[in-house]
């Protein structure tokens, strides 16, 4: 649930005026105590769909930004400003389809957390691997090995990425698994697309820009291109390698995050 929005400079509660005296805006709101059975619920949802890119304590994982400082959670009550965020998605993160209760649930977990506070969630443990490595294997055989091989493309992938939790950031949506301002430690092809003009000519290569209004990329022997669309026309393809992963962020389970991680962190 990644939001791209983050507090604002502190304004003065009055004027500007040379001397005036200016407080801190209201960042961090005291909200009267939630439901405990609805954070739970909460925390459970946040833990299966947002935590590997916001981070167990929403200070911001290796993925996704903090929540605790963003504006549009700091100004949401009931989950009513996060929730067009998570259904829509954002440059990077999927949408999700998730109740209104759901959301609120969400929400009332998000907003459990303070900024000056100290959580428990930030103590980490000595290791997350806590699943089934068999019932990942199942898992992965089930959902993965259509594209996926444990002697090809992932042989040797926990001696490559040593780091369970980089590890487990990895698998669940490749190229957004880097240490904090670093690389991602796999190389992902680019994001294909092909543009279909009204003359039956086609025009494929990288993905550079795609938006209501228009479709960029960049062709084999480097040649910029530029269309405008309206509606369906021209016809945009677009081919992104990790899509299959963003389908399945909706599917998993806690558990199955857990089980495929212990599966994987054997491929040694």
């Amino acid at each position: 649930m990644a939001s791209t929005l983050h507090a604002q400079p502190a304004q003065p509660p009055g004027g500007r005026g040379r001397g005036a005296i200016t407080s801190p805006r209201n960042a961090y709101p005291d909200r009267a105590p939630a439901d405990p059975a609805a954070i739970e619920r909460g925390k459970a949802l946040y833990g299966v769909n947002c935590q590997f890119c916001h981070g167990a304590d929403t200070r911001g994982g290796d993925g996704g930004p903090s929540l605790l400082r963003s504006s549009t959670v700091l100004d949401d009550q009931n989950g009513e400003l996060i929730a067009p965020i998570v259904r829509s998605g954002r440059p990077g993160m999927p949408k999700f389809t998730l109740g209104d209760d759901q959301i609120k649930d969400v929400a009332a977990f998000v907003h459990s957390f303070r900024a000056a506070g100290y959580d428990e969630a930030r103590l980490r443990p000595p290791s997350i691997i806590v699943g089934d490595s068999k019932a990942g294997e199942a898992f992965f055989n089930a959902r993965c090995a259509s594209c996926h091989s444990t002697t090809g493309d992932l042989r040797g992938l926990a001696s490559r990425i040593p780091d369970e939790r980089l590890l487990q950031q990895t698998w669940l949506m490749p190229g957004s698994g880097g240490s904090r301002g670093g690389p991602p430690p796999v190389t992902l092809p680019p994001i294909m697309v092909t543009v279909t003009l009204p003359s039956g000519e086609m025009v494929a290569g990288k993905l550079d820009r795609l938006d209501d209004f228009t479709v960029s990329l960049i062709t084999a022997d480097g040649t910029h291109r530029s269309f405008r669309t309206n509606g369906n026309t021209p016809r945009v393809d677009v081919r992104d390698p990790l899509q299959p992963h963003r389908d399945l962020l909706g599917v998993y389970t806690d558990a199955d995050i857990h089980n495929v991680t212990a599966f994987l962190v054997t491929l040694k």
